[in-house]
């Protein structure tokens, strides 16, 4: 990457961490950025490397470890309030809570950038790839924004606004919204393929665009309830393929630094991935010494909790942008949700997650077919158990708990013993300060 790029995207960086948390938090800093990054072939193409890293990074922090905490996949080990706010849970949490604040502005400020790419791509003279690559990675980092706040927040605002009124939609409405994304963006990069400069700047060859854009397509079908699409986006990811993304030691790992760094961990994970005792795992899944080191330890609620390994403990480690078995587990999950449940399908889809010795990023369950009871039911909980082993970390728990109907939290705070203690998060102080359309918190 030259020199001059390299400088661009930290300026981008730098006017990302200068925004502010809603979308009326505009002013000064997007006239710089509209006249300074986003007229230029450098500029755009900096613009998006940046979007990237700062989802891969920031944002990926909060969509990791907020969910994961409500849901007990992992348990906190530090006294900073918000994370014992967000273990505490129940109808207290704060608005203020500043995982509730980070979560909402972090993948705002992506839904910002990506905006900007989108209206100026085309203004600039660029090679046609170069152009249709641009709009995929803008339109795809939006998808991805979208859906990681309607995964956790019971409304969702779709764009940013200068005037203090972006409007509120459904979790139905965002979900559609980041499927429409996702379709044009599939649609760009069918009709004319991303460039070697493209890839060579933005994504250097770690993102599979077409296959993300496919598996995000499946995992957003699925949460919207279009089952039979599903299943066909599912299909079509190749799932020898992977998306990563990666870290150096200027921009490092950030479940990593949240857990090891200066040995001061945050929180580590929960025993059988926070999983209660009727569901635990077969003892010989593979996937419990991919992701856990045993620990004898509890932290300060009394929660067993183990080290982490997998994707997260080395301090430059790729993490995944999805993981090739989701694909599986979707297609098994939809079979099982359709009106006319296909059960030789999804126990066949089952087996070959619970049967993978070489999956290309080492996430191998290695165990034998399935062999338990055969009901709707029976199946839906093996998926829950399978998702929960496989997508460890992977900031689908809270999403996965209600969809999977798991037992309700009762809003009481410190109440340990349930599976999780939000449905979904209140609305950030700084949100509801500024946009007068903000919602009423959920009850619990």
């Amino acid at each position: 990457m030259n020199t001059y790029i390299t400088t661009k995207i930290g300026f981008v960086l730098l006017v990302l961490l200068t925004l502010g948390a809603c979308e009326t938090d505009f002013d000064n800093p997007n006239a710089a950025t509209d006249e300074q990054v986003f007229s230029s072939r450098e500029g755009i193409l900096a613009a998006a490397a940046g979007m990237q890293q700062q989802y891969s990074t920031t944002g990926l922090r909060f969509i990791v470890e907020t969910p994961a905490v409500t849901t007990r996949e992992a348990g906190i080990t530090t006294t900073f309030q918000n994370m014992i706010e967000l273990e505490d849970g129940g109808t207290p949490l704060p608005n203020f809570n500043s995982n509730v604040q980070g979560l909402w502005s972090n993948l705002l400020r992506i839904i910002s950038v990506s905006e900007n790419i989108e209206n100026n791509v085309a203004s600039i003279p660029l090679e046609a790839g170069t152009q249709s690559g641009l709009l995929a990675h803008a339109k795809l980092f939006k998808a991805l924004a979208i859906g990681g706040m309607a995964m956790n927040y019971e409304q969702v605002v779709l764009e940013t606004n200068n005037d203090n009124n972006a409007a509120f939609v459904t979790r139905d409405g965002a979900f559609d919204a980041a499927l429409g994304f996702l379709s044009e963006a599939k649609a760009a990069i069918m009709a004319t393929p991303p460039s070697e400069e493209f890839t060579n700047v933005v994504t250097l060859g770690n993102i599979d665009l077409l296959n993300t854009i496919n598996a995000m397509l499946a995992r957003y079908n699925l949460i919207r309830g279009n089952y039979d699409a599903a299943i066909a986006n599912a299909s079509e990811v190749d799932q020898a393929s992977t998306s990563t993304f990666v870290y150096d030691t200027q921009n490092l790992n950030p479940v990593w630094n949240r857990v090891f760094l200066n040995d001061a961990p945050n929180f580590k994970p929960r025993d059988n991935f926070g999983l209660p005792t009727e569901l635990a795992l077969d003892a010989a899944d593979g996937r419990i010494a991919f992701y856990l080191v045993p620990l004898e330890e509890t932290n300060q609620n009394g929660l067993p909790i183990e080290d982490l390994a997998g994707f997260f403990n080395v301090n430059t480690g790729p993490i995944p942008a999805y993981i090739p078995d989701e694909m599986n587990l979707i297609i098994a999950e939809a079979h099982l949700r359709k009106g006319t449940p296909d059960i030789a399908a999804a126990i066949e889809a089952i087996n070959l997650v619970r049967t993978d010795t070489d999956d290309p990023l080492g996430v191998n369950a290695a165990l034998a077919d399935y062999s338990g009871d055969t009901s709707v039911a029976a199946l839906l909980d093996e998926v829950y158990i399978n998702r929960r082993a496989e997508l460890f970390l992977s900031g689908l728990s809270l999403e996965d708990s209600r969809r999977f109907g798991r037992p309700e939290p009762s809003g009481e705070i410190k109440n340990f013993e349930e599976e999780r203690n939000r449905n979904f998060y209140p609305y950030p102080d700084l949100e509801r300060n500024s946009n007068p359309n903000t919602p009423e918190d959920p009850a619990i």
